[in-house]
């Protein structure tokens, strides 16, 4: 399970992910945010088919003497492999410096935005402070996001307690009947952050077409800053509605800031490698995985050694990823653009031009390929079929959860 799951099927996450996105940045020069939006909210959006399917195949497959995990892996090996191999041919790399007629990029936006149309060599990037600094930001970012996915769940039902059915009493006074019951409503209340935390990662990414990235990282993470600091103020006065909404605000906004990195990281470093770039800026991502449930719990457990209440015992959790985002802010802020002597020079770009030939030219040359698939309109609806109908499932069922919150 470690192996299997774990090391080969967390590398072959990583390929999977990252490959998508710096195809796609090289093909909307124009719209980088919405580009990586799209690809990242569909990352996300595979859970919302995954989860589902595989506790229906579970169920599918049990046995008096056995679960079922087994033939599920299996079922959902075949199925994922049938879905990429099938995309995986469709592949197209842009021509150079490609960009949509009659588009190129304004120099008064270029200097506001730190966008650069030169190029940073792998090697040489991650030495740079802008590097680092992103990394703050997506660090301390997805510290907060995933401190609070992690939480979201006992946290309303702890606050909130007997009130979510209709009752006054605290979730220690609950029978299990009871909690079973706001253990339904919570579970509803994830899969609505799901939703949030998806749809972010399009429509937030997208706004930093028009804001410039380093703008809307400063302008969310003041205001992430602001709700997480608003959540024990909602939590007081019993507010489930703002409460929801707080977070609701706070995960589309961790889920924005996860998608727009990669065009943050193109516009300061060009798009020559921005792949293996975010490769490496995505150890930040991990990091924040290990840091956020961990410091969440041990600050919990901690208050509730000390005779914190329950209903309480999140309100410094949430003041410190407030402070945060604060941090994360600084760091953004902080940026500049690279410095000259970073970018590669033309001799530079010859050498890697010429190493990466074989493989790039094939698909420069192929690029009629897409337009001639694209004028088949019956290939065009059932590829889209094939996205959405798996797609629209998954939606359903999270949403069938969401209901439940609003009973």
């Amino acid at each position: 399970m470690w192996l299997g799951s774990g090391v080969i099927g967390g590398i072959g996450l990583g390929f999977g992910y990252i490959s998508p996105v710096p195809t796609l940045i090289k093909w909307f020069p124009d719209r980088r945010g919405m580009a990586t939006g799209m690809a990242i909210m569909g990352f996300g959006r595979g859970a919302m088919i995954g989860a589902p399917l595989a506790d229906k195949l579970m169920k599918y497959f049990a046995t008096p003497t056995s679960v079922g995990v087994e033939e599920t892996f299996l079922t959902l090996a075949a199925i994922y492999f049938v879905f990429m191999m099938a995309g995986a041919p469709g592949y197209r790399l842009s021509a150079g410096n490609w960009a949509p007629a009659g588009w190129a990029l304004p120099v008064d936006r270029a200097k506001e935005s730190l966008i650069t149309d030169r190029h940073v060599h792998l090697d040489v990037a991650w030495k740079t402070p802008q590097f680092w600094l992103v990394w703050g930001v997506l660090c301390l970012n997805a510290t907060a996001g995933i401190g609070i996915i992690g939480t979201t769940s006992p946290m309303l039902q702890e606050v909130f307690g007997g009130r979510l059915i209709g009752i006054h009493l605290a979730f220690n006074d609950l029978d299990a009947a009871q909690k079973g019951q706001i253990a339904a409503i919570a579970a509803g209340f994830t899969g609505l952050l799901s939703l949030f935390n998806i749809g972010g990662r399009f429509f937030r990414a997208s706004l930093s077409d028009r804001l410039g990235r380093k703008m809307r990282y400063s302008v969310f993470l003041l205001l992430g800053c602001a709700l997480n600091a608003t959540v024990p103020t909602t939590a007081a006065i019993g507010s489930l509605a703002l409460f929801v909404a707080c977070f609701c605000v706070i995960l589309s906004m961790y889920g924005g800031g996860f998608a727009t990195v990669p065009a943050y990281l193109t516009d300061m470093f060009g798009t020559k490698m921005v792949g293996a770039i975010h490769g490496r800026l995505l150890t930040a991502w991990s990091t924040a995985g290990v840091l956020g449930p961990v410091r969440v719990n041990c600050i919990r457990e901690y208050q509730l050694e000390h005779g914190v209440p329950k209903a309480q015992a999140y309100s410094i959790t949430m003041y410190i990823l407030a402070g945060l985002l604060v941090l994360g802010f600084i760091c953004d802020w902080a940026l500049k653009s690279v410095a000259e002597q970073h970018y590669m020079t033309a001799a530079q770009l010859a050498a890697e031009k010429k190493l990466a030939a074989d493989t790039h030219q094939h698909f420069v040359d192929d690029l009629k390929g897409p337009a001639m698939e694209a004028s088949h309109a019956g290939v065009v609806l059932l590829t889209w079929l094939a996205i959405w109908i798996p797609l629209g499932w998954g939606i359903w069922v999270t949403l069938q959860k969401a209901v439940v919150l609003f009973r």
